[in-house]
């Protein structure tokens, strides 16, 4: 099926909370609205957060899902479904349309992209064929894998030390893996980590490639000032080394800065006219829910006022 600019004033790139709050209120705006979303469900980066949400203000959830179903109530109520499942292969910054995977085209006045981000992989061998096979996504949602095995944490961050404690509960040992001389995380989460006995920092240190048959048997490291490779005999391994976004469809077509995240200025509009980036794949300083559903919000309210002109 084509949409064209009668069928639709906004084509939103992206069905995470920044995307699902722009398509809320460019409805309620009066904007016809088109979303477009590659997965075959909404939520983005909520599906894969499994603790409690309890900064979001006036509303806390079980886990990232749970928001996301509240947020699909916003949905049903201004009759919006996204599109799912359509996976964009090419965007035109200058006409404002995009390829859909399969031929189509749809153009639009105004486009809105919130592609969001995604986990920073490690980039070594072994890594694409032990997925699902020893190294897992999410150490509070897959932490029985770890009972009575030994674990590696790769990262230096609050989410490296916290699913490192988590974890600890599990594995008869974990060790946490980092490329610094210090860690990055909070205070109370280093501390915590260096009095758990069952923790064992590796600092200086960096993952070379991944070893095993059907599953993960072991790791190579190397400590980066002594130069000394071993092999750590491991089970489970979970990377937490930052996120990088989702704007590889949009290189050279729009300025981005120097780690891939979009230019906007206060309205949300990058350097081409009526097109707009919102949500975490435009904001490097404060990747949360709160600021993809306020920037989702902004963007809306611009674009309609442009358009009513």
């Amino acid at each position: 099926m084509e949409y064209k600019n009668l069928d639709a004033d906004v084509i939103i790139v992206g069905a995470g909370p920044a995307g699902m709050s722009a398509a809320v209120w460019c409805v309620e705006l009066g904007l016809k609205t088109i979303v477009f979303e590659k997965e075959a469900e909404t939520g983005g980066q909520l599906l894969r957060i499994y603790n409690p949400i309890t900064n979001y203000i006036g509303l806390e959830t079980a886990n990232g899902r749970e928001l996301r179903d509240v947020f699909m109530h916003s949905f049903a109520r201004y009759k919006l479904a996204a599109k799912l499942s359509n996976k964009i292969i090419d965007i035109d910054a200058t006409s404002r349309s995009v390829l859909i995977d399969g031929g189509n085209r749809a153009t639009a006045q105004a486009l809105i992209i919130a592609t969001g981000i995604r986990r920073r992989k490690l980039d070594v061998p072994g890594e694409k064929e032990f997925a699902g096979k020893g190294i897992i996504d999410s150490g509070s949602n897959e932490k029985e894998k770890a009972t009575g095995k030994t674990v590696i944490i790769v990262g230096g961050g609050d989410a490296a030390l916290e699913n490192a404690l988590i974890l600890a509960g599990y594995a008869s040992k974990v060790y946490i893996i980092h490329r610094r001389s210090e860690l990055s995380a909070r205070p109370e989460f280093v501390e915590k980590a260096r009095q758990n006995p069952k923790i064992e920092l590796r600092l200086n240190t960096v993952v070379d490639s991944i070893k095993g048959s059907d599953q993960i048997e072991s790791v190579e490291i190397t400590n980066v000032t002594t130069r000394k490779t071993e092999d750590l005999t491991a089970r489970i391994l979970l990377g937490r080394i930052g996120v990088q976004p989702n704007t590889e469809l949009i290189k050279d077509k729009v300025a981005l800065d120097p780690q891939g995240y979009v230019l906007i200025d206060n309205n949300c509009e990058t350097n081409i006219h009526g097109v707009y980036a919102i949500g975490d794949a435009a904001n490097p300083i404060s990747p949360t829910i709160s600021t993809a559903t306020g920037t989702g919000a902004t963007a809306a309210k611009v674009i309609a006022a442009s358009l009513n002109h």
